[in-house]
């Protein structure tokens, strides 16, 4: 792995920054007259807009001649919850994916080498920025909701999504080598609904998980530049302060799953996106169809967020294929609907995350 001195140095640059100024990112500042590294920085800018688990974003960018390698950071994993980094790696991928819409956009169709080097698994992908092409009206499409997509924690209307948009995303998700099952029928969603619930009860009473979460978990007033600040679950100023001490302190999983319940039953739409395998290659296609249909589904100013409670434990992963005769392997259960706009989580910059 490259050493990570120039890392911090890097870091300092922004340190005044605010946390949320990653996402006043405008495509009119793309720098058409500048050199490669000053291209690969403004494209890096979308690329940590990406959702991660937890809000950690894990990843790492070096700039190698004119290609751009892409790390994992695996400081930044959730042992409990992930203790394979299987979605650490699927953030990763979705950080991948903004990087190539951003780089359509303004016409580089540059290739993409998925795990490149057999002896370094924290190396996830490579790529070139390619030559310049005229950019497609789909590929913009993506791109400009970049900057509008948020994880949505809140419950949606009772407006129903679009079968043709259900549509589209399936076939985003297989543009990108994955498939997304939609939920149907009340029996269905309520046993999805039930395994989310059981999930958020077992991880809840896990210590070990509550300690793990509570380190991601930030005052609304917080200067941090990453994790879940009490505002994108809709608590006020005064008691976000307390939040990591009552994550750390209390078991709330009954609480929780009462609320995710409700949340996945009265959702317009539930759906699961998968593979066919699970090997970390998987994880990253996974991760890049994730992005593409968040991105596809908030063109039509349809939101998304995740319960994925029932596919971080193993058994209840493997019970989920079985209640909805599903097969391949789960990778990310999904919430879509409409609602109203939130405030952005807070992002490290591109200078940030280059090492």
């Amino acid at each position: 792995m490259i050493a990570k001195p120039e890392f911090a140095m890097h870091a300092s640059l922004d340190h005044d920054l605010s946390p949320l100024a990653p996402w006043e990112i405008s495509a009119e500042d793309f720098p058409h007259d500048g050199s490669t590294v000053e291209k690969w920085k403004f494209l890096i800018g979308y690329a940590v807009l990406a959702p991660s688990s937890h809000n950690t974003q894990p990843w790492l960018f070096h700039l190698h001649g004119n290609d751009l390698e892409l790390y994992a950071d695996r400081t930044r994993a959730c042992r409990v919850a992930d203790p394979d980094d299987r979605e650490l790696v699927m953030s990763c991928g979705c950080a991948l994916f903004h990087l190539r819409s951003a780089m359509a956009h303004f016409g580089y169709f540059g290739g993409v080498a998925i795990l490149p080097e057999a002896n370094d698994p924290d190396l996830l992908a490579r790529v070139s920025f390619g030559v310049l092409e005229e950019n497609s009206p789909e590929e913009s499409m993506l791109f400009y909701a970049i900057p509008k997509r948020r994880t949505n924690r809140q419950p949606f209307r009772d407006d129903p999504v679009p079968p043709s948009l259900l549509d589209a995303l399936r076939r985003a998700a297989k543009d990108e080598f994955a498939w997304l099952h939609v939920a149907e029928g009340e029996e269905t969603r309520h046993a999805i609904a039930e395994l989310i619930a059981e999930g958020d009860r077992r991880q809840w009473s896990n210590k070990r998980f509550r300690l793990e979460l509570a380190a991601w978990v930030h005052p609304n007033r917080s200067t941090a530049r990453d994790g879940i600040p009490g505002y994108a679950q809709s608590v006020d100023d005064l008691l976000t302060y307390a939040g990591p001490l009552v994550v750390r302190t209390f078991n709330m999983g009954e609480g929780q799953a009462a609320r995710d319940h409700e949340l996945a039953t009265g959702s317009p739409a539930l759906v699961i996106l998968g593979t066919d395998t699970d090997t970390p290659r998987d994880w990253l296609h996974a991760g890049q169809a994730l992005a593409r249909v968040l991105l596809r589904a908030q063109v039509e100013n349809v939101w998304g967020s995740f319960l994925n409670q029932t596919i971080e434990l193993p058994d209840l992963r493997q019970r989920l294929c079985a209640s909805v005769g599903l097969t391949g392997c789960p990778q990310a259960c999904l919430r879509l609907g409409f609602g109203e706009d939130i405030k952005p989580t807070p992002r490290r910059t591109a200078n940030e995350v280059i090492i």
